[in-house]
């Protein structure tokens, strides 16, 4: 992917969310690994969107209708009912038939022929690297692991403009990934075999992919 291609894609993934509705509030929109380190052409869009939960929902009797005329069950309480009567194509559901926040915003956000990687999770970019990491360590799941190298571009309402233009001029520094990694507590040995296993399953994802996770 052309690297202003990428950083235009962003820049409208950022109007949608800005514009609303949204399956669910988005708090922050980031972008990490290879598109903020500059490189041109990139492999793969990450992109990392900071969402809130309907605890409460926005329209709890439109779960019976939408699961009446969709098949999906949970609209108007785990995605909202405002954005799935404007955007019924993107409905997504689990195997369980359940409303699927995580799904609804890829297929929302996301051309399906584009290769880029949406993670959707409750908790702060900085916070969710650190849940990750501990987890992967443990687990010995290195692939899980979540690039620490991470720009934050939008947050409570509000545009980073002079970050996307320093984004766009390839003026942020990062290190390396295996650098990164060891500035975040890990061993330089191990931190390069985690770098080699992110690496690899980079390599063997295609199109648009999503991943949702609850801290």
């Amino acid at each position: 992917m052309e690297r202003e291609a990428a950083l235009d894609r962003v820049e409208a993934i950022i109007d949608a969310v800005d514009e609303g509705p949204m399956p669910v509030p988005v708090r922050e929109v980031w972008v990490y690994g290879d598109v903020a380190l500059g490189l041109d052409p990139i492999d793969r869009l990450d992109v990392y969107v900071t969402k809130d939960l309907l605890l409460r929902g926005d329209d709890p009797d439109a779960a019976e209708e939408f699961e009446r005329s969709h098949g999906v069950n949970g609209i108007g309480k785990s995605v909202s009912a405002e954005w799935a009567r404007e955007h019924p194509e993107h409905l997504r559901a689990n195997d369980n038939g359940y409303a699927a926040p995580e799904q609804c915003l890829a297929a929302h956000l996301l051309p399906d022929g584009e290769p880029i990687h949406l993670e959707v999770c409750n908790a702060p970019f900085d916070q969710n690297v650190k849940q990750r990491l501990r987890g992967a360590l443990d687990r010995g799941a290195y692939e899980q692991v979540l690039d620490p190298r991470g720009v934050q571009l939008y947050g409570e309402g509000q545009r980073a403009s002079e970050t996307m233009t320093k984004l766009r001029n390839g003026e942020l520094p990062f290190p390396t990934l295996s650098g990164a990694l060891e500035m975040l507590g890990v061993d330089g040995d191990e931190a390069a075999e985690i770098a080699e296993a992110m690496t690899d399953f980079r390599e063997r994802q295609e199109g648009a992919t999503v991943r949702g996770d609850v801290v």
